[in-house]
């Protein structure tokens, strides 16, 4: 494979490479127009650790307990996109590289504030659910069918938002070695998992539900047709897979960024998959064939009532102990993500208060358009990184944009219908619609007089980056003296 570096115009201004940085990472982060500013001390299992720890497995199953679909063509085209441009912006700045001129600004504004929100979102999801998952403990171990009120699982959620924000912040050094041992915790669960459920079911006199149930079994436990309510199952791997992006905000701190960042995006995705599916057949062989009664526990988390019914009392507070850490660890790791999505953007100028955030201190929308963009406007300015799938890479991306879009439409349904009320509707819609219209009315009103994309800071010149880079083959056949260089139109 080859690794994708600009052609040869004019030389870029020397940049200095920090502690442990790769001199070829610093080098392609400044042909793409950013000087290096954050310190690369993410190896490749760590860049890995992060998108794994996000997906969570059995927290992730926990929280959705649906059935969990393999991540598809998706991972394989973002793996592409990273290997050949691997910076820390990512989908918006993919989006204004291969966008077409009249719509490269809009769509990279809009995708930036989508993919910002989002992550911030995903942190806000994870710890609602970590909340739950803290007070079923509580309702376990007083044994009383005590539930928390609604008040007390705010309280629960603003607190754990606050802890992690502080952990984020104070954290930087440890992050690494915290995301090595996500991967050791987070498969010691899976295997604990595995093999507790139906060793200790059939220890405390129950029996293992039948293939039949378990691989063929239909309910629908919604007011939607079976069909439909099956469809509403992607939710699950939808959400446990969403943030593999992860990986990619990650790529300005990554050694070996352009291996380092397509590799963890198909280790993660693909791990997910089969571990997945795994833990979820073994989940569906141990539950109560009741579904009703599991989805109703008192305990407020189904995961925590088949913990119960599997193992006993104190074996499931053991279990969902494990589990509210290792969610908190998604969390760490979302805020990690999510923090440096927000600086790259601030580094382009794009969020209010952008002189502020852009400084470091010493001590699925969002997902297709990079993806549509690139086949319909940038095919001829994409050229191949360390990861490439050749022949088959345009027909896997109309695969991804078309499940992607499907991911969208289905994300804003709500569970129960046809005809919601206000209290199970989902207001998913609302939310993105104020989003997605208010970030445009900016863009349009204001930012338009000012936004022109990516912004170089090797020479902390106001040209735009994406604009200025033609991406071109085989960087070990070039002189050193050709490389690092802009081709300006």
């Amino acid at each position: 494979m080859m690794d994708s570096q600009p052609a040869n115009t004019e030389a870029v201004a020397p940049v200095a490479t920090h502690a442990r940085a790769d001199a070829g990472d610093v080098q392609l982060l400044a042909r793409m127009g950013y000087k290096q500013e954050l310190r690369r001390h993410y190896s490749t299992p760590q860049v890995f650790a992060i998108a794994f720890s996000i997906m969570g497995l059995v927290p992730s199953i926990a929280s959705t307990l649906s059935f969990s679909l393999p991540a598809g063509p998706v991972g394989m085209v973002w793996a592409a996109l990273a290997s050949a441009m691997p910076t820390a912006g990512g989908l918006y700045w993919w989006t204004h590289y291969f966008a077409g001129p009249k719509w490269k600004n809009p769509l990279s504004f809009l995708i930036g504030y989508s993919n910002t929100l989002g992550l911030i979102g995903g942190m806000c999801s994870v710890d609602y659910t970590l909340a739950l998952m803290i007070l079923s403990c509580v309702s376990i171990s007083r044994g009383d069918g005590w539930s928390a009120s609604r008040g007390v699982i705010y309280a629960v959620y603003v607190g754990l938002i606050l802890f992690h924000g502080l952990c984020g912040s104070l954290g930087g050094r440890l992050m690494p070695r915290i995301q090595t041992f996500c991967i050791y915790i987070n498969i010691a669960l899976v295997v604990a998992t595995v093999i507790a459920l139906p060793v200790g079911k059939v220890i405390r006199g129950g029996s293992l539900n039948s293939g039949h149930y378990v691989y063929g079994r239909i309910d629908n436990e919604t007011t939607w047709p079976a069909g439909w309510a099956f469809m509403l199952a992607w939710l699950a791997p939808i959400w446990s897979i969403g943030s593999f992006d992860s990986c990619v905000h990650m790529s300005e701190e990554a050694m070996h960024a352009s291996k380092a960042v397509p590799l963890g995006i198909i280790w993660s995705a693909g791990s997910a998959s089969v571990l997945g599916f795994l833990v979820l057949s073994i989940i569906a062989a141990t539950m109560n064939p009741d579904v009703s009664a599991t989805i109703s526990t008192k305990f407020g988390q189904p995961m925590a009532q088949i913990y119960y019914d599997a193992v006993g009392r104190e074996g499931a507070l053991a279990f969902m102990a494990v589990l509210c850490i290792i969610q908190f660890l998604v969390g760490l790791s979302l805020i990690v993500a999510a923090s440096r999505q927000a600086w790259a953007f601030s580094r382009d100028g794009a969020l209010p208060f952008s002189r502020f955030f852009r400084h470091v201190t010493s001590n699925y929308l969002s997902w297709g358009t990079p993806i549509f963009c690139r086949l319909v406007w940038g095919e001829e300015r994409f050229t191949p990184g360390e990861f490439y799938t050749g022949r088959y890479s345009r027909p896997i991306a109309w695969v991804a944009v078309v499940y992607l879009l499907f991911g969208v439409i289905l994300s804003v349904f709500p569970t129960e219908g046809p005809s919601p009320t206000p209290s199970n509707m989902n207001y998913t819609i609302v939310i993105n619609g104020f989003v997605w219209f208010g970030c445009m009315a900016y863009y349009f009103l204001f930012a338009r007089r000012w936004y022109i994309g990516p912004h170089m800071t090797v020479d902390e010149s106001a040209s735009t980056a994406s604009d200025n880079i033609i991406f071109v083959p085989a960087p070990h056949a070039l002189p050193t003296e050709a490389l690092g260089s802009f081709d300006h139109k």
